[in-house]
């Protein structure tokens, strides 16, 4: 059974250690403030803020759904607008979120040192600020939750090198501009890099795609291709969205399934993909459960009372408090007791693609 921490929130008085509990105790918690958390934090309606770098991708859309629907049972409001990875447009419509009476803002950036800007101001309003799984730079951040990025990197290079320990790798990162593929990188780094001094390991090309693009992740794997004639063994993919873009071009070749593809956030189409062949493994981030958290810590955190973490990150000013979740590498063999039993996914939506006499048997 998955282990996940526990965070208490207190008011603000000695840090406690955090304690690990089973999920189910987990649950219990969550359960417990979501039907009295109103009740306990009713005294004022709580405004949020969360600003999102861009609802385009299947995983964000997500994220907002199950955090407006606990804030909300949580007896706050929710304001919720996009920016379509436009910076300019995130930084203004924070700016407009504070001048609505945000009392606290959730901020999932676009660019993770241009949106770190705006936390002074927040704090010039006394509004605290929480980096959403994009951490925020340069800046004083009050709070990070997120699914350890680096930890994500080692489960997909690891996952690739235990089925393939030699050969011509290529690294397809995400966007430049967000701290998180930055993070996932050295995460595959850790791993790669003994193999890659030892020579059992080639890169034979290192490009990341802008914003995550599919599309953009397709023209790097076509032309990567294409430079080395076919002769590339895996594709270490940061996320579901680059991994689609290289099985694409994968296909063209009629390589697909034969190169091993890592991914990451449990997308429908990606799912898909592992279980017809094409992609190798994608790490699932239970969004249920940064979602849910999250919400419960903006709450808190606009009441003024302490959330206790269970670790800390430096974002290049400081060492921010972060609450880290644990990430579950997914392929054929555990999608059915992860991904499906979740709910985060169906099995008629994963398996549609698959003859209906191949699709496992499901109490």
């Amino acid at each position: 059974m998955q282990f996940l921490p526990l965070v208490l929130m207190v008011k603000k008085q000695k840090k406690k250690e955090v304690s690990k509990m089973k999920e189910s105790y987990f649950w219990f918690f969550l359960v417990f403030l979501l039907t009295f958390g109103g009740a306990l934090f009713a005294k004022d309606e709580v405004l949020i803020g969360l600003s999102v770098a861009n609802l385009q991708l299947e995983r964000w859309q997500k994220d907002r759904d199950i955090f407006v629907e606990t804030a909300e049972k949580l007896g706050a409001k929710v304001i919720v607008q996009s920016a379509n990875n436009d910076d300019l447009l995130q930084v203004s419509q924070v700016e407009n979120m504070m001048n609505q009476g945000a009392d606290v803002l959730v901020i999932i950036a676009h660019d993770g040192y241009i949106m770190g800007s705006v936390v002074e101001e927040a704090h010039a309003n006394g509004i605290p600020v929480i980096a959403y799984d994009r951490l925020l730079m340069e800046c004083d951040l009050d709070y990070y939750i997120t699914f350890d990025p680096i930890r994500i990197g080692e489960i997909q290079a690891q996952y690739l090198v235990d089925r393939k320990p030699e050969g011509n790798y290529f690294l397809l990162g995400g966007s430049p501009t967000d701290m998180n593929a930055h993070f996932v990188r050295e995460g595959q780094m850790n791993v790669l890099q003994p193999y890659i001094d030892s020579g059992a390991i080639k890169i034979v090309g290192d490009q990341w795609a802008k914003d995550w693009s599919m599309q953009e992740a397709m023209k790097i794997v076509e032309n990567a291709l294409t430079a080395t004639q076919n002769q590339i063994d895996a594709i270490v993919a940061s996320n579901d969205s680059t991994a689609g873009g290289a099985v694409e071009a994968l296909k063209e070749q009629g390589l697909a399934g034969k190169v091993l593809v890592s991914g990451q956030d449990a997308d429908l189409v990606a799912c898909q993909r592992v279980v017809e062949g094409t992609q190798t493994v994608t790490v699932y981030k239970p969004i249920k459960d940064i979602a849910t958290m999250a919400a419960i810590m903006a709450v808190s955190a606009a009441k003024d009372i302490h959330i206790v973490t269970n670790g800390s990150i430096n974002n290049e000013y400081k060492e921010v408090p972060t609450f880290f979740l644990e990430p579950i590498p997914v392929d054929k063999t555990n999608i059915v007791e992860t991904v499906i039993k979740d709910g985060f996914q169906r099995l008629e939506d994963v398996y549609k693609n698959v003859p209906k006499s191949q699709w496992p048997k499901v109490d």
